[in-house]
């Protein structure tokens, strides 16, 4: 099969360099305008002026700050506190920066250079954010909810996917991972779920003004419950990473996170979840030539917590010899049968007794008796430290004229499995020319290089590797498995200690591999013309690409596979993005201004993907499509979508104190019928300054009330209006969908209210940032049920209504300020509450399963009046009192009919708390952040309690029996307690068997110390003996301690599904780390 990497890497190659072509442009236009004299408007005296911007503590530069001149921003500052700007002579201009307070500036004709000093400051009401299409807007005049994280919040404890830094720093934001490997993709919600699709509840992400295409693109039809079981064309969920993990922390200036609906209805039909706006850096004016900064970046990690296995007792079933003891025997043997084929650890107690056990040597039974040990490194002992390696270094510069900033980043990854992690290489441009005084032209290319010759698959199924850990046994070496295959069998036969159903752990790590090749560009190219001081026009065109070969290779004598498996899959993807927005600016009398814009937008995507499977090989480890023991199956797919767009919003601002903005947007998507393919999304807001507008007491350095009002939409996936068919396994046929099309289908409408108010006290020592929501969703995109005998199975309707409301709370305050030291303390807290309001009418079942566990043991249903993340099984059988009843035959819990609801997956509430001291040239910060609430169900926990290896199943291990807790129904209304003995591995088996969700389900609670950071900033006088601007070195780490009662790894990680993160679920879950790491930075 052509290989659609090789066929779109040229097409990849060509669209990188003509957008480098197209970055070079602007210079080269400068270099040869004729045009040398410049314009002035009004005849008014412009000054050019050239400066550093310094912290007026620590007297260091301070890069990044904002600086403004009547209301538009002129530039911001470089990485040494530079900056270079022309205004008029007279104008006032404004210092801004995250921590400092705002400083206002006026200079004459005369003026050429200016030293700017800020005073740190925890007030952000006037600090300038990026709202929706790039806008840059002043926090005090949104009437919505905006938080800001810089750049350096995201590197101050970097994991391998950065998207993690995020968690704990933002009142409503919740990061979800499925600890699948060291990608380890993030699911990223804002105030709770409005779909019922779990697809579909996940943040628009946007960089530099462009959406970025994040989706997670499974591998094929993969479980996290048994993928590849028997005769079953399966893999298994692998982590292949997406976009936004992809992007290289050090370039990212800021993340704007936009909550509400007001805050993204400019997105229309694609940020009905909220939105992430990602800034990144850029050139700045300096006059001073080239800086540079280096950053170079270690860091390593190991397991965070391991479960409490049990180390007293072996392999076995509580298997007897003929004098009634309990016996160890590896195959038949003199002292009986065998007794070591089983993966259960209900054996002897280690107690040193001599047993035939499994010979590595002969790789069968030992001729002789051996001590019965415990190993405990059975399971810890297959995992090594893991270690990131990340450098980069990145060059910015430019004159009054041109701007340009230059970056590369390696990043290198071995990860805790072993044979395991991953390279990539991020190449960026970012720059600007003023071709004119009136055309300004903005550029940026990313182009990424991925690459892994391993990512480890996840689940629950003998393709990975937390299978092989949960069915180890303490009696069992795990050098014994170090070989891989027999002697003289090599590629042929595994070595298997004791069951040919676990996969030897090195052939999964070395043989079982997934291999990834990914190449990725991202570009832009802006036109901003200024027809005069009030109309602006700006043209945009964004594009994102990727394209990924993926290989899965699965050797001869494999549970699954016998005579092995490869597949082979090409993915490309392509998003483009064009925009125009025509802007009017005017100061309409003393007391109102007025901004209103008109504006469109075409989104094209692109999908093709490519599979080849070969089910077994003729010649073992040839991996190849022409080596198929039958004919290579193929399959390919061709998805395309386009959303056409038309918007336009007005700002009307009063004397600065009060601001109103109206939005609206409509879309045209084709992934909807015809005649409900036009949608409309309005928004209202409205800032009020109550410090402006009325007296307050002398403690109240700012008060602002917001308010806003708005509607945006999820549309449909593409071809759900359609009937159309699909490749079958069979050469040259075909299958009819499964699921009914819907020709009248209508886009998820989500209305929303908002209200907040920001409040700072004490000279703005201590700032508050209250919101409170009110969301309803309807028009649900749903799959009801239908009987076969239509020929589908599920039919695609709109339906349901869901409401989330919650409260959002943010803290800053500054305990403690002197000269040499500062305190400054942060904390967020956030509350949302879900409710399902009605479901589809004239369906006769009362729920909708959102998603299941595979096994069937869980499900995430949706009832009226329930939750979207309400999660249900069999529980336990309990009297009026609460006590669990017994049946008085076999002693044994009695089982359920029916399915309850056990819990919820989401927390009821989440909250952080950051602290940072600084002190001279040093600084020391720690983040806490956790959960209070939430359940998960553990297929782990089933499984290892069912056999016998967890340390809460030593009770009853004396006698073999145990007595479960509860009551035995007398039948009259009265109860008795149990008395009657079980068999250990009957009780445990049976009472937290698979189904019984209530037995494994825990508690989701936790308290993590999420980050620590000690930096030393090198003295001046050592800087500038090496040349250098400024150089810091900083210890880290990340994860370090966590506080939970959930028994097995993390509470925090879900099952990866698929392409689907499943939150409340735990499914063969792979160990979290703990990360500790050094930085070292230096600017010249």
């Amino acid at each position: 099969m052509t290989s659609s990497f090789h066929r779109y890497s040229g097409r990849t190659s060509r669209a990188f360099l003509l957008l480098v072509g197209l970055g070079f442009a602007p210079a080269a236009a400068h270099s040869f305008s004729p045009h040398g004299n410049k314009h002035v408007w009004l005849n008014q005296q412009k000054v050019s002026v050239s400066g550093t911007v310094l912290d007026d503590n620590t007297h260091q530069p301070i890069a990044g700050v904002t600086i403004t001149a009547g209301g538009r921003p002129l530039t911001t500052t470089d990485n040494q506190g530079r900056f270079t700007i022309q205004v008029d002579a007279g104008q006032q201009v404004t210092f801004q920066s995250v921590g400092y307070e705002p400083l206002a500036r006026k200079w004459s004709a005369t003026t050429t250079n200016a030293s700017i000093t800020l005073h740190s400051s925890d007030q952000k009401m006037e600090e300038v954010v990026v709202t929706a299409l790039g806008i840059k807007r002043e926090q005090k005049s949104l009437g919505y909810a905006v938080s800001k994280i810089s750049g350096q919040q995201m590197t101050d404890a970097t994991p391998s996917n950065w998207v993690d830094a995020m968690k704990g720093k933002v009142a409503g934001l919740n990061i979800t991972q499925a600890s699948s490997g060291p990608l380890n993709t993030a699911r990223i919600n804002l105030r709770g779920d409005r779909s019922l699709d779990p697809t579909k509840n996940e943040a628009l992400i946007v960089v530099d003004g462009v959406p970025l295409v994040n989706g997670r693109f499974s591998s094929g039809v993969t479980d996290a419950y048994g993928a590849g079981s028997s005769g079953a064309d399966k893999d298994i969920p692998v982590d292949f990473g997406n976009g936004l993990g992809d992007i290289n922390p050090d370039d990212i200036e800021s993340i704007s996170v936009l909550k509400g609906a007001a805050a993204t209805a400019l997105y229309g039909s694609r940020a009905g979840n909220g939105a992430l706006i990602i800034t990144t850096k850029s050139g700045k004016r300096n006059g001073k030539g080239i800086g540079v900064t280096v950053n170079s970046n270690s860091s390593f990690q190991n397991v965070l917590k391991w479960p409490d296995f049990q180390y007293e007792y072996g392999q076995g079933n509580l298997e007897r010899n003929a004098n009634g003891d309990p016996y160890y025997s590896y195959g038949l043997t003199e002292d009986g049968r065998n007794t070591g084929s089983t993966s259960s650890a209900w054996g002897p107690k280690f107690d040193g007794q001599m047993f035939f056990q499994y010979d590595p040597e002969l790789e069968t039974t030992g001729t002789e008796r051996t001590p019965w040990v415990p190993y405990k490194d059975g399971v810890k002992g297959f995992f090594r430290t893991g270690a990131t390696y990340m450098n980069s270094v990145a060059f910015d510069g430019g004159t009054d004229k041109f701007t340009a900033r230059t970056s590369l980043t390696h990043t290198s990854n071995k990860w805790i499995m072993p044979n395991t992690g991953f390279e990539r290489l991020v190449a960026a441009f970012n720059g600007s020319a003023n071709l004119s005084d009136k055309l300004k032209i903005n550029f940026k290319a990313n182009y990424t290089n991925k690459n892994s010759d391993n990512l480890p698959g996840t689940g629950y199924n003998n393709q990975s590797i937390a299978y092989f850990m949960i069915f180890q046994n303490p009696s069992i070496d795990l050098n014994w498995y170090r070989p891989r295959w027999k002697k003289g069998k090599e590629n042929l036969e595994q070595i298997h200690p004791f069951s040919s159903y676990i996969e030897n752990p090195f052939v999964i790590a070395y043989e079982m591999t997934n291999s990834l090749v990914s190449n990725g560009i991202d570009g832009m190219l802006q036109g901003i013309y200024t027809f005069n001081p009030k109309w602006e026009l700006m043209l945009r065109s964004g594009i994102n690409m990727r394209s990924d070969r993926r290989e899965q290779r699965r050797p001869w004598d494999t549970a699954n596979f016998p005579k092995g498996y490869y597949k082979q899959q090409d993915l490309f993807y392509m998003e483009s993005n064009t925009d125009a927005l025509l802007s009017y600016t005017d100061k309409l009398s003393e007391d109102f201004s007025l901004r209103a814009s008109l504006g469109g937008n075409v989104m094209k995507r692109d999908m093709k993907e490519d599979i080849g499977v070969a089910r077994g090989l003729i010649s073992p480890g040839v991996y190849k499509l022409s080596n198929a023991l039958t004919n290579a199956v193929a399959e390919n797919k061709l998805i395309k979508k386009e959303i056409q767009s038309v918007f336009g919003l007005v700002n009307l601002s009063w004397k600065d104190k009060i601001f109103l903005d109206v939005t609206a947007r409509n879309d045209w998507s084709s992934t909807l019928p015809a005649n409900n393919r036009s949608y409309f999304y309005p928004s209202v807001s409205s800032s009020f300054v109550l410090s402006d507008l009325m007296q307050m007491p002398s403690a109240v350095s700012f008060a602002k009330l917001r308010l806003s009002w708005a509607q945006v939409g999820n549309d449909a996936d593409p071809y759900s209006t359609l009937k159309y068919f699909e490749t079958s396994i069979f050469p040259g046929s075909a299958e009819a969908p499964s699921v009914l099309h819907n020709e009248n289908l209508k886009p998820e409408i989500s209305t929303s209210t908002e209200a907040g108010l920001n409040l700072a006290f004490l000279n703005n020592r201590l700032t508050t940032d209250i919101n409170f929501y009110y969301n309803r969703s309807r028009n649900q995109i749903l799959t009801v049920p239908l009987d076969v005998s239509t020929g589908f199975s599920q039919a695609l309707i709109n339906g349901g209504l869901i409401r989330n409301q919650g409260w959002e709370l943010s803290l800053s305050g500054i305990p403690v300020k002197t000269e040499n030291f500062q305190w400054t303390a942060t904390a967020n807290w956030s509350k949302n509450d879900n409710k399902i309001l009605e479901l589809t009418e004239g369906v006769e079942t009362p729920y909708q399963i959102i998603a299941s566990s595979g096994s069937g043991a869980a499900e995430i249903r949706a009832t009226i009046g329930g939750s979207t993340g309400d999660l249900w099984g069999y529980g336990l059988v309990r009297n009026e009192h609460g006590d669990v009843l017994i049946d008085a035959s076999t002693g044994l819990a009695v089982r359920p009919t029916d399915k309850v609801k056990i819990g919820n997956a989401y927390a009821d509430w989440r909250g952080g708390l950051h602290n940072e001291f600084r002190y001279k040239n040093m600084s020391f910060s720690f983040l806490l952040d956790g959960q209070y609430g939430g359940i998960v169900y553990s297929q782990t926990h089933h499984k290892m309690t069912e056999q016998g290896k967890l340390e809460h199943t030593l009770k009853g291990r004396e006698t073999g029996f145990i007595v479960g807790e509860g009551v035995v129904d007398n039948g009259d209304g009265t109860y008795r307690p149990n008395t009657k003995e079980v068999a250990i591995n009957t009780w445990y088996g049976d009472y937290y068997r698979r189904a019984n969700m209530e037995t494994n389900s825990f508690d989701a609670s936790y308290l993590k110390l999420r980050e620590v950071r000690l930096e030393f900033g090198l003295p001046k006088s050592l800087v500038s003996r090496w040349k250098m601007n400024s150089a810091s070195i900083a210890f880290f780490g990340r994860d370090l301690l966590m506080w939970s009662d959930f028994p097995m790894y993390d509470p925090e990680t879900a099952a990866l599904n698929g392409a689907t993160i499943m939150p409340g679920v735990e499914m063969g879950q792979m160990p979290s780390t703990r990360t500790f790491g050094i930085n070292l930075r230096a600017n010249f």
